[in-house]
């Protein structure tokens, strides 16, 4: 399974970028906002420091605006995954700049009806949003299951399922099991994924002992010498 951190945060991108679990970025409006800095700016700045994948979404509703966004933003870098949303609209937007070269991420998808139409136009990625349907007594786990299931039917889909909207290491490692492609997560939830409490007991009890010996494995560095004066 691929990880794309769902941020805007440069900082937080660089950070994790270093622990090499990270291979996209998601954006959406919303997460640039909260940068204060220019739209564009943090879009070219994260394709930049990422390789992969970086999703940037449309503001406009209609698709002749939509278009047009879409494509200004994949001028940007050659990384950008231009982000619209599951409409009409969206799915036009969405065949046109496929058929283009242009990687797309079909978002706001909640049925398996929906996802089935954005593999139908083209998508690179569909984003199912698994905490949202939670929340309002769904399983969203469940439609990660069906979405699976259809795609694997039909080879010639080339549309990758993106858990969005993740809420904590379960939806990730279910997801996971369920064959899901990629998962959007917030940084403070991919951090969580190395966090346990017998981790951290066992490592305390590791250096505990080894401090009893009173070895080290690095040499000791070399005493500074004495400047002498004249």
């Amino acid at each position: 399974m691929k990880f794309f951190i769902d941020t805007a945060d440069v900082a937080e991108i660089r950070d994790l970028m270093a622990t090499g679990m990270v291979d996209g970025v998601t954006t959406n409006p919303s997460l640039v906002a909260k940068s204060g800095r220019p739209f564009l700016d943090v879009i070219k700045e994260i394709c930049q420091i990422v390789p992969g994948p970086v999703s940037a979404e449309v503001t406009a509703t209609d698709h002749a605006t939509m278009l047009a966004e879409g494509r200004a933003l994949a001028k940007l870098a050659k990384n950008v995954a231009v982000k619209v949303p599951l409409t009409v609209d969206g799915l036009k937007t969405c065949k046109a700049l496929s058929d283009a070269g242009t990687m797309v991420n079909v978002t706001l998808c909640f049925s398996a009806a929906q996802a089935l139409l954005a593999a139908k136009a083209g998508a690179a990625f569909v984003s199912p949003f698994v905490g949202r349907l939670d929340d309002v007594g769904q399983s969203g786990l469940d439609l990660i299951a069906d979405i699976v299931e259809i795609y694997e039917a039909y080879p010639h889909f080339r549309t990758e399922v993106l858990v969005a909207s993740v809420r904590g290491p379960g939806h990730v490692v279910e997801a996971a099991k369920l064959g899901a492609h990629v998962a959007t997560i917030p940084p403070a939830v991919l951090r969580q994924l190395y966090q346990h409490p017998l981790t951290d007991k066992g490592l305390a009890a590791f250096l505990a002992d080894w401090a009893k010996t009173g070895q080290t494995i690095l040499p000791a560095a070399p005493a500074a010498k004495k400047s002498k004066k004249g």
